[in-house]
């Protein structure tokens, strides 16, 4: 006879759980009530039979919320979440039309904002970059000034930060120092910009100045020399003062460039195009042009400007030749296809700027303002010429022509239309 209860005989239990068993009996063989097996006993006197057939208890109904202890589940009763009451959800309102004139006006601001931002960076950047070295307050005696803006415009042979490679390139030797190789004056005012080119040769005085190193007057002693002359002995202060002696015209700014600047330039805004009059070939300058229109690129724009060997009137040639270049170089910056294109407008300015050699007081929109003029040479509005040239001296220099110049300086001073011509 076994000691275990009914239906638990044997060494494991029926169900398979229980004492030693390495499976847990599942939560809902512990819950689960026992059903009777078999047939169901007929009812009663006075008891319905059962709806579902035998053995099947009649389960709890939970149609509109009923159910075992009063339970409301919310279902079936067409209830839809999110409804307030619990009602179908109603067809949405329109959606408001967006408000046009309210993102109109802060796109607007926004793109002011940026505009804004950009033009005081970019300005701040470019003035950062010129390189202010001429002090005019060193020029002593200088004329009262006059109407309108003077601009003396300066290109030099400086090779500072040029390689061998570079020099041998654009044909520019190796020598030491920097002298002028062309000196133009720029005056504008309201009646149109003239360009006055001041010959190298140009016989000049060199007057009473102070060292702008030593701070040490030299007294004049009426020694004539050439005008570039000025230059290699002190620099631009003592060539200021220079071509104001000999002009009697005040100089308001100075713009100096060297040779590798230049080019720069030109590279930047991808060349400049000139219309050649006749073929050039010389090999100092290593120019090599066939006669017509052409796109100069850095390297050839310089041997351009810098040729006289190759031409008839020499250096007052070359002059001419340089005055149309820059004109034309003035016109190439100012040009839609430069200023409103970032990728050539910043490489343009950081050549140029990186480049150029002005006075203390010089402003970029006084800058602004000298290429503008001299974009107005070129395109017809205002005059390019030469310093009247009377012939030569007994040294050899060009000779102004006394006359002429007083004139020209008057006008210049008073701000008049120029009538006086270089022949």
């Amino acid at each position: 006879m076994s000691d275990w209860p009914e239906a638990r005989s044997g060494d494991s239990r029926a169900d398979g759980y229980g004492h030693g068993s390495a499976s847990a009996r599942p939560e809902s063989a512990r819950v689960m009530r026992q059903v009777r097996r078999g047939p169901t006993p007929p009812p009663g006197p006075g008891q319905a039979a059962p709806p579902y057939g035998g053995g099947v208890p009649q389960q709890p109904s939970y149609v509109d919320g009923g159910g075992q202890d009063g339970y409301d589940s919310g279902y079936n009763t067409g209830q839809v979440y999110g409804t307030p009451g619990g009602g179908p959800a109603g067809p949405r309102g329109p959606r408001p039309a967006p408000n046009w004139g309210r993102r109109i006006k802060w796109t607007a601001i926004t793109v002011v904002s940026v505009l804004v931002v950009t033009v005081i960076g970019t300005y701040f950047w470019a003035d950062s970059k010129l390189n202010r070295e001429v002090d005019l307050s060193k020029v002593i005696e200088r004329p009262e000034a006059g109407e309108g803006t003077n601009y003396l415009i300066v290109g030099s042979d400086s090779r500072e930060g040029m390689s061998d490679e570079e020099k041998k390139d654009l044909h520019t030797g190796s020598a030491e120092g920097k002298r002028t190789d062309s000196m133009m004056i720029l005056h504008t005012g309201d009646n149109g910009a003239t360009l006055v080119s001041l010959p190298r040769d140009s016989d000049v005085e060199i007057p009473t100045f102070v060292g702008s190193e030593s701070g040490k007057t030299y007294q004049g002693t009426g020694r004539h020399v050439k005008l570039n002359a000025a230059y290699a002995e002190d620099g631009p202060e003592l060539l200021v003062r220079t071509v104001e002696h000999n002009t009697g015209l005040r100089i308001d700014h100075y713009v100096e460039i060297g040779f590798a600047g230049f080019a720069s330039i030109v590279d930047a805004v991808g060349g400049v195009e000139m219309d050649i009059p006749q073929d050039i070939k010389d090999t100092k300058s290593g120019a090599d042009f066939k006669k017509g229109k052409q796109t100069l690129s850095g390297e050839e724009a310089l041997a351009f400007v810098r040729t006289r060997y190759a031409l008839a009137g020499s250096d007052l040639d070359r002059t001419k030749n340089q005055q149309k270049f820059l004109s034309a170089l003035a016109g190439q910056v100012a040009t839609p296809s430069t200023v409103l294109n970032p990728f050539r407008l910043y490489p343009t300015m950081g050549a140029g700027l990186d480049s150029l050699i002005v006075d203390k007081d010089m402003g970029l929109f006084d800058l602004a303002s000298m290429f503008w003029a001299m974009k107005g040479v070129s395109g017809g509005d205002g005059t390019s010429m030469n310093m009247p040239i009377a012939g030569n001296t007994g040294n050899g220099n060009l000779q102004w022509d006394s006359a002429k110049v007083k004139t020209l300086v008057d006008e210049l001073k008073n701000d008049e239309k120029v009538t006086v011509s270089a022949k």
